[in-house]
């Protein structure tokens, strides 16, 4: 069956819809709000914003996270800073500009009202966080400091040094805790979500497993959030921490919620590059070090082995100033990514292997004083010297592309409700705001967006508009979803085969790396749909897991987490083969123009494709949101 997506967009003046719609919703009087009981899944900046305001209003709310702690969520990840369009600096920004930089840095692949009202909402966000007391960077006077970032030619990046995602969480777990110590959120550390439950097609509540003691229960509740994250996982690497995981998500998309743009990932220009085979995970370097900092490469190859400092400045190609003039080093994510493969593709990529170009502070220490570098990021460079031994203060640093952050992620409607009645989606684990690429600092504005602002709105539309009956644990769906839960875990601690969890997890990180990339082709896109339906076979045949399921068992988690990645990966290659274009992160290296620049099909490919869960063995549906811009001109996207 096809899905009807109805996006729900309000009608009227891009620049008043969300006002309308606010106006146009229904209302939640206070004291019917502490009747309903609402799940949030996931508790960083999305989730945890989401389970403090939705408490502060009123409603009953319980919050899951696997971690130990809400404050261990990967929000806390994010170094760089956050995005708001209050034009401080006085260069030109605005709202306008924002909602525009957004879309041409998505390369026109994102829903325009929903990219708009994250450009309106993001001048609220840093007062909030501000009366939170999260310590901004401030100028000499005392004013709210800003900063470049890439793909934008104004600053409107709040940063606190290089730990603002840090400094946010903070914020946000501190409401959140004032509302558990209030008794309106009831928190559920260690517990990870491994179903949903959807009673009479609607999200009733989510079947849960206790990390602790294995014991697996369903918890129902009038309306459901997931804020889970990204799915950057499944290629093994990435800079995500090693915990995150795609299982939500994938759970509720084989219940029946829509899977949008899979194919769309973030590879980060800005990553320390990758020391050896048994590596488990990498590491960031924030973007804002390339508002300093200056990329490149020997121009000749004989000079890739000699140290960067016996390399003069006319034998150095700084190819992103070279390339793109007008935006230089702080091009787009995307494009500065592909521009470093290009390098090192060429032979002139430094460091092992031949996997890293510099990014050197010489110049910046020279006009502003190492002093001044130290102020700004300090705590950037002491991480980076631990991890690698080398000072960057006196070389620079060697960094290289990697998986950072999903663009695709469930389909939302304008009030973030996926195609599944009740099941709201926030921050990364929805698709609605970044296109085929997130411009930096943008990930943090679209999760407190999402979480203080948008969430809380529409949940109480939801829930005056719908007539919901009680469900008890006695319910058939609700039993149905526990025992195939229970089922499957049974059957992951049954196999006893030898290979481990983490081998079948680094093979598949090496398929979707290979040929699902940061370049992707027909043929290699092809043979990685041979590849990973057999590597599944091979796993749910031959893996290991020791222990039982009435303990803590990470193995078994991890376990869990890969059979998802298993099936993800194979719907992302699908979805990358059937888009005949390049767009964004998406690259298809037969379709590009004739100086190497992603090559869109605005005819064929202007729409959203979300993918619905076909069954159990069978194919799944594609269904088309097609993308309509009234305010917008689409254009041939260039940095130069």
């Amino acid at each position: 069956m096809t899905l009807q997506l109805d996006a729900r967009i309000p009608a009227g003046p891009l620049a008043g819809k969300w006002d309308r719609h606010r106006f146009e919703m229904k209302l939640v009087n206070p004291a019917n709000k502490r009747k309903y009981t609402v799940i949030v899944v996931g508790s960083g900046l999305a989730g945890g914003a989401a389970a403090a305001s939705l408490s502060e209003l009123g409603y009953n709310v319980r919050c899951y996270c696997y971690q130990d702690s809400p404050r261990r969520a990967h929000s806390i990840a994010a170094q760089g800073g956050i995005n708001a369009a209050k034009n401080y600096q006085n260069d030109g920004d605005s709202i306008q500009r924002l909602f525009y930089d957004t879309i041409k840095g998505g390369d026109f692949r994102s829903r325009e009202a929903n990219v708009y009202r994250l450009a309106q909402i993001s001048v609220n966000i840093i007062d909030q966080c501000v009366s939170q007391g999260v310590p901004f960077a401030r100028e000499y006077g005392g004013l709210l400091a800003n900063r470049s970032f890439g793909g934008a030619q104004v600053s409107r990046t709040f940063y606190a040094r290089g730990q603002t995602g840090q400094q946010l969480l903070l914020g946000a777990y501190q409401a959140l805790e004032k509302e558990i110590a209030k008794g309106g959120v009831t928190m559920f550390p260690r517990a990870e979500m491994l179903d949903l439950i959807v009673v009479n097609g609607r999200a009733r509540g989510i079947v849960v497993r206790d990390e602790l003691t294995g014991k697996i229960e369903p918890h129902l509740a009038d309306a459901v959030v997931l804020a889970t994250g990204g799915y950057g996982n499944v290629f093994y690497l990435s800079t995500n921490a090693k915990g995150c995981n795609a299982t939500a998500i994938w759970r509720a998309y084989k219940r029946g919620a829509a899977f949008a743009n899979p194919c769309y990932t973030q590879i980060h220009p800005t990553c320390i590059p990758v020391a050896g085979e048994h590596q488990s995970k990498l590491t960031l370097m924030s973007e804002s070090l390339r508002n300093d900092g200056r990329v490149w490469v020997p121009k000749r190859k004989e000079d890739v082995g000699k140290s960067p400092t016996d390399v003069p400045e006319q034998d150095r190609d700084y190819y992103l100033e070279r390339k793109y003039p007008s935006f230089g080093n702080l091009s787009p994510r995307d494009i500065a990514s592909r521009a470093a493969k290009e390098a090192c593709d060429d032979g002139r990529g430094v460091g092992p292997g031949g996997r890293g170009v510099y990014l050197d502070f010489a110049d910046a220490i020279k006009r502003l004083g190492e002093d001044k570098i130290r102020e700004r990021y300090g705590n950037l460079f002491e991480m980076y010297e631990r991890i690698t031994a080398e000072n960057p203060y006196k070389v620079p640093m060697r960094i290289y592309p990697a998986v950072h952050y999903t663009m695709g992620g469930l389909w939302v409607d304008y009030n973030l409700m996926s195609t599944i009645p009740g099941l709201h989606v926030a921050g990364e684990a929805n698709f609605s705001d970044h296109g085929a690429n997130r411009l930096g600092a943008s990930a943090l504005m679209q999760g407190l967006a999402d979480g203080y602002f948008v969430i809380p709105l529409t949940i109480g539309d939801y829930l005056a508009s719908t007539k919901l009956e009680q469900v008890g644990a006695d319910n058939a769906e609700v039993r149905a979803a526990v025992a195939e839960v229970e089922r499957r875990t049974s059957r992951l601690l049954g196999i006893k085969g030898k290979r481990t969890v983490a081998q079948f997890h680094r093979e598949l990180g090496r398929i979707m790396w290979e040929y699902c990339g940061m370049a992707r082709d027909a043929a290699g896109l092809r043979k990685a749909m041979e590849l990973i339906p057999q590597l599944r076979e091979e796993f749910w045949r031959d893996v290991m897991i020791p222990g039982s399921g009435a303990e803590l068992n990470q193995t078994l988690e991890h376990a869990g987490r890969v059979a998802d990645f298993l099936e993800l990966g194979e719907l992302m290659c699908r979805d990358a083969l059937h888009r005949e274009e390049s767009c964004g992160g998406h690259f298809r290296t037969e379709h590009q123009t004739p100086d190497g620049e992603a090559l869109r099909d605005d005819e064929h490919f202007a729409y959203v494709a979300a993918w619905e869960y076909g069954g159990e063995g069978r194919e799944p549906v594609l269904n088309k949101e097609p993308l309509v811009y009234e305010n917008i001109k689409l254009s041939q996207r260039s940095y130069k």
